[in-house]
């Protein structure tokens, strides 16, 4: 890692990973190549540590936001991921049910349409009993 402080990296890791689960970033990270570690190392150093990284807006909220932006642009892999990090960050299900509502208002029925599916991928997950190790 030579192009970030290798500070902000690990304070950007230890945010990632308490909000998408430190499995799902580990596997990631261990998935990425010469070509794409580059980017997993500054995008875990700019967005998790210095975007996340501050205490001017709690992570709750800093999900919420998330959210609205991603269901904006029509991001929903990164969508479904971020409902469950929000989940994660204490959203409420009414809370992401609100949030869908304004994506609907501003971006559009078929866009809200696409977060709700999303959304229930997410919640229904996570209604599921875990089933034991044999």
């Amino acid at each position: 890692m030579d192009s970030f402080d290798e500070d902000l990296f690990l304070k950007g890791l230890e945010q990632r990973k308490a909000t998408l689960g430190a499995e799902y970033v580990e596997r990631n990270l261990a998935a990425a190549d010469d070509f794409t570690r580059p980017f997993q190392e500054a995008m875990t150093a700019w967005c998790w540590g210095f975007g996340w990284g501050d205490e001017v807006i709690d992570a709750k909220t800093r999900s919420m936001m998330n959210l609205a932006m991603l269901g904006a642009l029509g991001k929903m892999h990164e969508w479904e991921l971020h409902c469950r990090g929000a989940r994660t960050n204490g959203v409420t299900k009414d809370e992401i049910r609100a949030i869908i509502h304004v994506i609907g208002i501003y971006c559009g029925v078929p866009q809200a349409l696409e977060c709700f599916r999303a959304a229930r991928k997410v919640l229904d997950a996570e209604a599921q009993p875990e089933t034991p190790a044999e």
